[in-house]
Formats: structure tokens, C-alpha cells, sequence
């Protein structure tokens, strides 16, 4: 294959002053070569490592070994490269939930040369739209069963750049991807990537509405690899991997794809949804040893680990969004295991700060990871005394690129990157999680920091979730106010807004008690369980329950 062809990202880069640095101190595998090729060279990892006859991916109809699956990736690529006529650089969009062919799909696409470009099953069309506008990918692959709104999409002025949808899980179709990878031999040499080519594109998930476009090279997910992997999940060859964050995520895709693939071990992906129930129950038939997903799931999924046990796991990792000490502890009690928090963001493929085992510290996220530097800085972006809450500044192998978008300069800073988040770091270097920058609630002159009123009310027996925003106060200028989901034999009355007022102001200072409280079925989230804070701040605009 040629080299990069298709400039289309390159030219669309901040420019180089906009850049984070990138710092390789402390990693193992630091020293990347210039040609590096990401799937080529975790393949080859497996094979060196005698692992090519073990198990990479299974699934309830399947299971492929390493050496399996890289014959159907290279299937992939020569049907991209030969069929479709595609080049390095080619943005391909990948639309389907967590499954083998899915997996398949975006590793056949990155060791072709091109870039992957994963979305949400749950997007609409007009969301496919905004992402088309933007990337512009000249071809598509996609689940069978999620074809209708890309195809709505595809039909607007936002998809002219679009020329081939292949479908793939309809292996019987003639024009499938399946069935066009079927005819080929299942030898294709990787593209000559370069190290700092870009490999993926990841689109945020949409917590404040506006989503963007962070781009990470082969370069960028290998150093990941040798950073959070290696130091603190420290993944083996014999490790079955399950979770619910989806591929088209970051979490998800280094947890549940990349990160197993440079371990040598396998991953559960089942084609469906999970609930809290057939995940726990998965988790037992399979043998699972890792697990992913985020902190409400774990908080749903604890009653069904207590009843039925998880003896195989050894290991759970929650991301994607704070957690909650009642939940953690609650999980704890259930299982016995303590789990690994971290922080990570789209825009720095994965997770920084985190801790596991011994390591792990109440009511801390963790350490910084080993690889990356991390401060609490002021608004200037001078590191703060220990103790004391700032914005949270760091610097390491992987950085945010956004493609054309002047919010790069909202993110990094002098070479450092700002996820947006307030935290505070203690004495033996932990840090301890406050808000989103925007989520700081500011009342009477005291900072409230929304997450830790919603652990509060989270230790209640009454409260299944709940989501804490400021909302406006003619007199404090901020009021706190809380949305809570009761469990189902709960009544949202006045008595139980009292109740749980009074269990706040006996858990934590009495000033950050929510002086608002609003009973709701469900809280808005993103399709990877996020919570949208953004939504409940406008709904806040609007006055609802009555303070005291």
C-alpha cells in the first residue's frame, strides 16, 4: 500500500502551536518506530507471545483465536482496499453495537490505513448528520439492523461525501461485508502508517450538547497501552474480558478491545444490550475476570452479584463518569472486590488518574498513572497548595487534537490539557474528584461540588439515582438542587424531600444539604450512562419544588 494519501485530517489539525506535548518518560514500551501500523503491531504482539491459538474474541454464536481473527481482519482490509477502492486516510464510519463483527470491522479499517470513525448505536439521523458534516467519511460500515437512519442521513447534503455502505451481521446478503470478505484469501499486508498518523477518530458522547472530534494516532494507543494497561489494571494473557461501554467509546474500545488485544486475552462481546441481571449472569457463564461499565450500572447490578455470586471476577473498573463512595462500598459489599475508579476523557484516549487494590484510598479516584503528570491549577494555570480545589491540568503520552474546532484552545494550555474538571490532590498525592468546572455550584459564597451531594443522598435507602445542579436563587444566587429517582416502593412526598434534606445535612457540611428537591422517573444520560448535568441545569431555569 502507499503511504497517507488522503490529507483530509492532517490538513484539519490545530495548529502545531495549539498542540499538547506529548511525554514518553516511564513507559516501557517509549520508544515507538517511526512505521507503526497500530492492529499490525498488537497482532504480531500475540503471535510473538505464543498466543496465536488462544481465544481473542468469543460470543454466544462464536469464538475466534488471535490467529483466527487476523485472517478475518485482513478479509476487511483487501475488501476496503480492493472492492471499495479506498486509501490511507479515508475516514470510514463504523456504526454498530459491541459485537465480533463490529471488532472486526474497525480493526480491519485502522490496519488498512484508514481512520475509524465509531459511533453510538443509539444516534439518530440527524446526530449521524452533524458527524458526516464534519468527517466526511467516503464510506460506511454498518450493522444490518441499524442501517435506516444512517441511510436518512446518508440523504441529506451532509452525507454527499459518502459513496459505499457495506452492511455487515448479514452474512447472507450478496453485497454484505461478509459475504465480499468471504472471497478473499485473508492475507493483507498492513498500510505503511507512520507512528503519528491518525488511526481513530472518537466523537465525545455529548454531555454538554456539543460534541467534538478528538483524533488519536497509532503512536497515541500504543503509549496508552504501556501506561494505565501495564501499571494499574496490569491485564494478563488469562483474563476473559466483559463490560457494557460501547466500542464506539474510548472506554469502551481500550477495555474492551485494545487493551485485552496487547494482554493476549479474550473478550465477551454478546451482540446485545446488557441488563443489570444478564450481565452479572454473563459474567458467571462465561468466566469472566474483568469487568467495565460504569457506576450506575454497578450500583444496579450489585443486588444480582450478592444473590448469585461472581466467583471468576477479579477485577472491576468504573469510568466514564464520578463515582460515588455509597457505591463503590455497596459493590464491595456485594462482591468482596474493590473496585478500580479512573478518570479518563475522549480527548486523552483513556485513563490517567486512577489506583487499584492496596492502592486505593476512600473517596479518591487514585494516583496519577504512571506515564502521565497531573496538578490542581488556578485559573492561570499555576499549581495550587495540596489541599485546596482547582482545575485539573495534564500532560503525557496521549493529548487532545481536535479536528477544526476552536475549542482546542479551551483544552490545552501551554502544552497541558484541561479536561474540565475540578479536583483536589491531598498530601501523598491523590486526587479527590469535585465537579465538572461547570458543574461547581456556588451558593452563599460557600463552592458546592454537585457529586458529593449526590453521594450523600445516594447512601439514603429511599434513592436509586439522583443528579445535583445549582439552580438559580434570587438571594444566594445558587441554590443546590437535587433530581431524584426513588426506588420503587418510595413516595415522593414532602415528608421524604425532609428526610432526605435532614440525612444530607447529618452526612456532610449542612450548608451543601439541596435546598430543592424534585422527584423524577429517570435522569437524562448519555448512551454510555452518562449523566447529562447540562439538561438538568436548563430544566433548573424553570422553578419546581420549593426550597427551605
Amino acid at each position: 500500500m502507499n503511504d497517507l494519501i488522503d490529507r483530509f485530517v492532517p490538513d484539519r489539525l490545530p495548529p502545531r502551536e495549539q498542540w499538547p506535548q506529548f511525554r514518553y518518560e516511564g513507559l516501557p514500551g517509549s520508544v515507538f518506530p517511526d512505521a507503526l501500523n497500530l492492529v499490525d503491531t498488537l497482532l504480531a504482539r500475540a503471535e510473538a507471545a505464543g498466543h496465536g491459538d488462544r481465544p481473542m474474541l468469543r460470543s454466544p454464536d462464536r469464538t475466534l483465536s488471535y490467529r483466527q481473527a487476523q485472517q478475518e481482519i485482513d478479509r476487511i482490509a483487501q475488501v476496503l482496499t480492493e472492492d471499495l477502492a479506498l486509501v490511507p486516510g479515508n475516514r470510514v464510519l463504523l456504526r454498530g453495537g459491541n459485537s465480533v463483527e463490529m471488532a472486526l470491522a474497525w480493526l480491519g479499517v485502522v490496519k488498512a490505513g484508514m481512520v475509524a470513525l465509531a459511533t453510538m448505536p443509539l444516534l439518530r439521523a440527524r446526530e449521524l448528520g452533524d458527524i458526516l458534516e464534519k468527517a466526511q467519511p467516503v464510506a460506511a460500515l454498518c450493522d444490518a439492523r441499524l442501517l435506516d437512519e444512517l441511510e436518512a442521513a446518508r440523504a441529506t447534503p451532509a452525507g454527499a461525501a459518502l459513496r459505499t455502505v457495506l452492511c455487515f451481521n448479514a452474512p447472507q446478503a450478496p453485497g454484505s461485508l461478509e459475504a465480499l470478505a468471504a472471497r478473499k484469501r485473508g492475507e493483507a499486508a498492513p498500510a505503511n502508517s507512520r507512528a503519528d498518523d491518525i488511526a481513530l477518530m472518537a466523537f465525545t458522547s455529548g454531555t454538554t450538547g456539543k460534541p467534538k472530534a478528538p483524533v488519536h494516532s497509532h503512536r497515541d494507543v500504543m503509549a496508552a497501552c504501556e501506561a494505565w494497561p501495564r501499571h494499574v489494571l496490569q491485564i494478563g494473557s488469562d483474563d476473559v474480558v466483559l463490560g457494557s461501554p460501547p466500542l464506539a467509546f474510548t472506554f469502551g474500545l481500550g477495555g474492551l478491545l485494545i487493551f485485552p488485544m496487547w494482554a493476549g486475552a479474550c473478550v465477551w462481546l454478546p451482540g446485545a444490550s446488557y441488563t443489570p441481571e444478564s450481565m452479572v449472569r454473563a459474567i458467571n457463564e462465561v468466566g469472566a475476570t474483568v469487568c467495565f461499565t460504569a457506576p450506575t450500572f454497578y450500583r444496579q447490578m450489585a443486588p444480582f452479584a450478592k444473590q448469585l455470586g461472581v466467583p471468576s471476577l477479579r477485577k472491576t473498573v468504573s469510568a466514564g463518569e464520578g463515582l460515588p463512595d455509597a457505591t463503590r462500598q455497596l459493590w464491595k459489599e456485594a462482591t468482596g472486590l474493590e473496585m478500580i475508579d479512573g478518570i479518563g476523557a475522549t480527548e486523552m484516549f483513556h485513563i490517567f488518574i486512577s489506583s487499584a487494590g492496596k492502592d486505593v484510598r476512600r473517596g479518591a479516584i487514585g494516583k496519577v498513572v504512571p506515564g502521565y503528570s497531573a496538578r490542581v491549577v488556578d485559573d492561570q494555570g499555576n499549581e495550587l497548595p495540596r489541599g485546596s480545589i482547582g482545575k485539573l491540568a495534564v500532560i503525557g503520552p496521549t493529548g487532545c487534537r481536535y479536528l477544526e474546532d476552536a475549542r482546542q484552545q479551551n483544552y490545552v494550555k501551554k502544552g497541558w490539557n484541561y479536561p474540565g474538571d475540578a479536583f483536589m490532590q491531598d498530601e501523598d498525592g491523590y486526587f479527590f474528584y469535585q465537579a465538572r468546572d461547570d458543574d461547581m455550584i456556588i451558593t452563599a459564597g460557600y463552592n458546592v461540588g454537585g457529586p458529593e451531594v449526590e453521594d450523600a443522598l445516594l447512601r439514603h435507602p429511599a434513592v436509586a439515582e439522583c443528579g445535583v445542579v445549582g439552580a438559580p436563587h434570587e438571594e444566594r444566587g445558587m441554590i443546590v438542587k437535587a433530581y431524584c429517582v426513588l426506588k420503587p416502593d418510595q413516595v415522593g412526598d414532602a415528608a421524604m424531600v425532609k428526610a432526605l434534606q435532614d440525612h444530607v445535612k447529618a452526612s456532610i457540611a449542612p450548608f451543601k444539604y439541596p435546598r430543592s428537591i424534585e422527584f423524577v422517573a429517570s435522569l437524562p444520560r448519555t448512551e454510555t450512562g452518562k449523566l447529562q448535568r447540562f439538561k438538568l441545569r436548563q430544566l433548573a431555569q424553570e422553578p419546581t419544588a420549593k426550597t427551605s
